[in-house]
């Protein structure tokens, strides 16, 4: 699933803005809205940081854009209470609606349907018995990942060719530890793509260093 949080390489939206000692929040409600949503990611939703992650990237484009940061925060945090049906569709903006003096009817609550997963160990990090598949300097290409769920795969760097400058220990697959379907541990390799590889031969000449998991490569 391509989503609006996948921005990386895609032109039209001008130089990144760098504030300058920028707050941790520059609003109170940014405070809260990190709060609560750590505490739904875990302890009342049931769900996991790469679920977190997706709920992200299945916000509606004009919401990602638009209300901000810890604004996306608080949008994700909600998507994850109505996934485990803590919240009911819709309950939110009811509720907002019914405190502006709107007669408006609540949803009922449903029943909590939390999902059935533990983590295997602490972190992200794994151990595997397969040995890495790919080596520092080999040659290797992205595949056309095109999947119906979540990947960490970037639109911008897949069909391209890069070589293998470090291999990185064994990680959880975001992939499907994001919809519960196993964590799926496997090496991940830094590749160094040319700029040319990814953006045509008028780019400016640099190495773009991507970090990958197994499953996105295969041998040039």
């Amino acid at each position: 699933m391509d989503s609006i949080a996948d921005m990386g390489g895609m032109h039209g939206w001008g130089p990144a803005q760098v504030p300058t000692d920028e707050p941790p929040f520059a609003e109170p409600w940014e405070g809260r809205s990190f709060a609560i949503t750590v505490l739904t990611m875990g302890r009342i939703s049931g769900q996991n940081l790469d679920a977190f992650r997706h709920a992200l990237g299945r916000l509606h484009p004009v919401d990602y854009l638009v209300d901000g940061y810890y604004g996306r925060w608080l949008n994700a945090a909600e998507l994850m209470l109505t996934d485990s049906r803590i919240l009911a569709p819709g309950a939110v903006d009811a509720r907002a609606r019914r405190k502006q003096g709107q007669d408006v009817t609540e949803p009922a609550f449903p029943e909590p349907a939390r999902p059935d997963y533990k983590p295997t160990a602490a972190g992200s990090l794994r151990e595997v018995d397969a040995e890495p598949r790919f080596g520092a300097g080999d040659v290797v290409r992205t595949l056309d990942l095109q999947p119906e769920g979540p990947t960490k795969l970037p639109r911008y760097v897949r069909r391209r060719s890069g070589t293998v400058t470090a291999i990185r220990p064994p990680h959880v697959l975001p992939d499907t530890h994001a919809v519960f379907a196993g964590e799926n541990p496997q090496y991940v390799y830094t590749v160094g793509f040319p700029s040319t590889e990814l953006w045509g031969p008028d780019a400016e000449p640099f190495t773009l260093h991507v970090d990958l998991f197994e499953s996105y490569l295969e041998n040039a």
